[in-house]
């Protein structure tokens, strides 16, 4: 008679404030670059999801918005993704680094206290810091969040990601595989075509131009050898246009090219990339164009 292997399967979710590195952990636990990361916050716009097959686990990360103060919808959209990805967790990894507030959003301190399933938190960007203060740090932390397994790490460096990878293998709950074993994310190639876009808007343009676009792919043909894609950048003025365009289009012309080499390196295919600008007036607090960009659900 032979034992039967026990397969664990989890959901664990990612919720921390913005720019402390949740995106980038969570690509380097993936090993595969799904979410986009820059230097500014709210890079992360949706609740993206990161799938890791072992023989007799899987793990379904999510990656999701900075915890913010909901200024309009879109906001407020992106704030329920953080508070849907507490409700359905099986392991919440909160993370923080050495460089932020211990009581930012300290209304998320009390939830976590209060929820009953396992609370990883990590301590992210050690690599900026020293062993002093990030004792202190963790002292701190034990305080704040008793319950937590509290791991000091740093993403970047990927540094101290095996153990914590055990620990979550340690706690997922005895389950089978909620995906396919193939699959490592349930995005579609149009989803990342967009981010990619929005990514390089991000890197290349200052002040509020970044946080007033919105990125939607109306074509995407794939034949065998090349991708052909069409997108709208969207924004909320006609000043902002002209600024996205460029003098004689040279920023579009710029951010589109950026765009097409990182897809083509993403795809491992040829890409034909088209970008055109449209002025969509307060499409931030219109609920119809946040239903089209899949921030709000049916």
């Amino acid at each position: 008679m032979t034992n039967e292997i026990k397969h664990k399967s989890g959901f664990v979710n990612i919720i921390g404030n913005p720019n402390v590195g949740k995106s980038t952990l969570m690509n380097a636990l993936v090993g595969e670059r799904l979410s986009i990361v820059t230097s500014k916050a709210q890079t992360t716009r949706h609740r993206i999801m990161g799938i890791v097959n072992g023989e007799d686990h899987q793990i379904v990360y999510s990656d999701t918005p900075g915890i913010l103060k909901p200024n309009y919808k879109l906001q407020e959209s992106m704030m329920s993704f953080v508070k849907g990805a507490i409700s359905d967790a099986d392991i919440i990894l909160y993370v923080t680094d050495v460089i932020e507030k211990s009581d930012k959003n300290i209304e998320y301190i009390d939830i976590l206290n209060k929820i009953s399933i396992p609370v990883i938190l990590v301590i992210n960007k050690i690599d900026l810091s020293n062993q002093t203060d990030l004792e202190q740090l963790y002292i701190k932390w034990s305080e704040l969040i008793p319950k937590a397994h509290i791991f000091p790490i740093s993403a970047k460096e990927k540094f101290n990601l095996t153990s914590l990878y055990q620990k979550i293998v340690d706690f997922l709950p005895d389950s089978p595989a909620w995906f396919d074993k193939n699959m490592f994310t349930d995005r579609n190639l149009r989803f990342f075509a967009s981010e990619i876009i929005r990514e390089k808007i991000l890197v290349s343009y200052d002040k509020e131009i970044p946080y007033c676009t919105e990125v939607s792919i109306e074509a995407f043909e794939e034949k065998s050898d090349i991708y052909n894609i069409q997108a709208i950048i969207y924004v909320s003025r006609n000043s902002q246009k002209g600024i996205i365009i460029g003098k004689e289009g040279s920023m579009l012309k710029k951010v589109a090219t950026m765009a097409r080499i990182d897809m083509e390196s993403f795809f491992e295919k040829k890409v034909f990339l088209q970008i055109f600008v449209k002025v969509n007036p307060n499409w931030r607090e219109d609920q119809n164009k946040l239903k089209q960009f899949g921030y709000i659900q049916d």
